[in-house]
């Protein structure tokens, strides 16, 4: 019996409470949305948290005076000071042989949550992983803090959502809600971090959603402001008013935004595999990884940490197009690096960053190629910031509304769109992947968003085969079968050998029918001998063996090695479960049921 002071117990009692006294709702409607906005000033509070930790660590290691930002500072003010990202990756390489000891698992972010697990996170993993970043981003290399804050926005979500025991889509939404906060947060746009949450962490947008994300978005801003959450305004003035026929460089913009973008995350993977070949363990990987970014912030410390300040500096002053260029090839190997030798972060500002040097540099290129373009550079500037953004992060509305919001200016909004929209079409089409689904291509996961396919591996060949299937002897002649099995006393019948291993699959009708001489053995007739499934196949996987192997019922055996039957299955009952249980995933989302 579990202690009267319990918190499962309290936990249970009030959420009794709250759907007893609106029973048609049971847990949907207003209780989500109350849940959702819990956690968006929780995530208001912790992002602050996070962010003013990470800005006294600066502070203190950097001498950033307070309100300054580490990557607005023109030089070092000690060049000790660049071991600071070293010293930072030696933390890292620390917590990596205390994690490995401990047999920790790869923590599960909120895509990889909602997209297999039905939101499900652990704050174990939600700790690690802000613990981390704020190591990493303190110490100066050059990732961002957001990977941190959607983490613990979503985490805390997640933990909430569980204790009141919500059914599986409730969590996904409130793990999303989680995400929006976060982002809302960081950046006072809760457009930006409401449709962050539907498009990379719920993965569709839908009316049911709107409320409980919107909610979430706006208290966590509200929070932030409360808290002294620092606001990311680029103050633009004097822009040139768009009409569509100008919109076609811009476009191109869109497409090298996406180009770029597709680069940057291949050079991350080629950083990280060239330290694997280099057998260079994973503990000491940040430590020289810190080195590098070390002797880069030296030059400038424009590529140290997430580069909030610098690109504040970047919209305030016209520096010449050689030097814009040369900060863009840093702060890109600078963020390679650190992604690629084991320090935890994202690409989020970097990629926005990244995206406004290569607007700088577009406008620059332009104005020596075709001054008539009339390219203004700040436009250029946002324009890049976007779609190169689209292509690392993903989410091209996101985008645009991050740009709506943090510019304030609405004639902008269209040609961001525009140029966000062909960035994200030429990554989908050539690529495939955000970079954080791209992470998980590489550890061999097939999630290429946060879309629910958990449900999907939960229906596997185990829970669908048949064990009712008829075998007979493969060494038996034709004569023999066709006394044995008569015609219309089934469809099918597995060869085995001895010990029911399997032989092959044979079909009854066209066995009586055969011409063959009846001294024949079955197993010279049976079908699809190479071809089985194995109880702990996905419903995606088995069809595609259907389709490959083109049988309408394969055997299941225990293992490809001994081939000892199980079962049948049929492609028909299998694509039968697989749409109720897609028709079902749909109801859930749309909040139907």
């Amino acid at each position: 019996m579990p202690a009267r002071n319990d918190p499962q117990v309290y936990a249970r009692r009030l959420r009794a409470v709250l759907i007893s006294s609106i029973p048609v709702l049971e847990a949907r409607g207003i209780v989500i949305v109350l849940m959702a906005g819990m956690v968006g000033v929780i995530a208001g509070v912790l992002v602050t948290g996070m962010s003013a930790l990470v800005q006294g660590m600066h502070y203190l290691l950097f001498d950033v005076q307070p309100g300054g930002r580490l990557s607005a500072m023109f030089s070092l003010a000690d060049p000790v000071q660049a071991m600071f990202p070293a010293i930072g990756g030696l933390l890292l390489g620390l917590s990596v042989i205390w994690l490995r000891k401990r047999k920790f698992r790869t923590p599960v972010d909120p895509i990889e949550a909602n997209a297999l697990y039905g939101g499900r996170m652990s704050l174990t993993d939600t700790f690690i992983i802000v613990a981390q970043t704020m190591i990493s981003s303190g110490f100066g290399a050059s990732v961002g803090l957001e990977a941190g804050y959607t983490q613990v926005g979503s985490g805390i979500a997640s933990r909430l959502a569980r204790a009141f025991r919500l059914r599986r889509n409730d969590v996904r939404i409130l793990v999303g809600c989680g995400a929006a906060g976060a982002i809302s947060a960081a950046f006072d746009a809760p457009l930006t971090g409401a449709f962050y949450g539907f498009e990379l962490v719920i993965g569709i947008y839908s009316v049911a959603n709107v409320a409980p994300v919107m909610a979430a978005a706006i208290a966590a801003s509200l929070t932030a402001e409360v808290f002294g959450g620092v606001p990311f305004p680029l103050e633009l003035s004097g822009l040139p008013t768009l009409t569509a026929s100008e919109y076609v460089p811009f476009l191109l913009l869109g497409l090298l935004g996406g180009a770029a973008s597709i680069a940057i995350m291949h050079l991350v993977s080629i950083v990280e595999g060239l330290f694997v070949r280099l057998s260079i363990d994973a503990s000491v990987r940040p430590f020289i990884g810190g080195i590098l970014v070390g002797l880069l912030g030296l030059v400038t410390p424009q590529v140290l940490s997430s580069g909030h300040g610098a690109l504040h500096r970047e919209f305030a002053m016209n520096y010449a197009l050689p030097v814009v260029a040369s900060v863009f090839v840093m702060k890109l190997a600078a963020s390679a690096i650190s992604l690629g030798s084991g320090f935890r972060g994202g690409l989020f500002f970097a990629s926005l960053f990244l995206g406004a040097l290569l607007g700088k540099v577009f406008a620059g290129v332009m104005a020596l190629t075709a001054p008539s373009a009339g390219i203004d550079p700040a436009v250029a500037a946002v324009v890049g910031m976007t779609s190169l953004a689209v292509g690392v992060v993903g989410g091209p509305l996101t985008m645009t509304f991050l740009a709506l919001e943090s510019t304030r200016d609405l004639t902008l909004t269209g040609v961001v769109l525009a140029a966000s929209i062909m960035s994200a079409i030429l990554v989908r089409e050539t690529f495939g992947y955000s970079f954080s689904t791209w992470r998980f291509h590489l550890r061999g996961e097939t999630i290429r968003s946060a879309h629910d396919v958990g449900w999907m591996r939960s229906l596997t060949v185990g829970s669908m085969m048949r064990k009712d299937v008829r075998t007979i002897p493969a060494s038996i002649t034709l004569a023999e079968f066709r006394k044995e099995i008569p015609l219309g006393s089934g469809q099918r019948v597995i060869a085995v050998e001895q010990a029911d291993q399997y032989v092959g699959m044979l079909l009854v009708p066209e066995l009586h029918s055969d011409l063959s001489d009846g001294a024949t053995p079955v197993s010279a007739l049976a079908q699809f001998k190479d071809a089985v499934l194995v109880p702990s196949m996905n419903v995606q996987t088995a069809a595609e063996t259907f389709q490959r192997t083109g049988a309408e019922e394969l055997a299941v055996v225990e293992d490809f090695d001994e081939r000892i039957v199980l079962g049948l299955l049929t492609e028909s009952h299998l694509m039968r479960r697989y749409a109720e249980e897609l028709d079902k995933a749909r109801r859930d989302l749309s909040g139907e049921g």
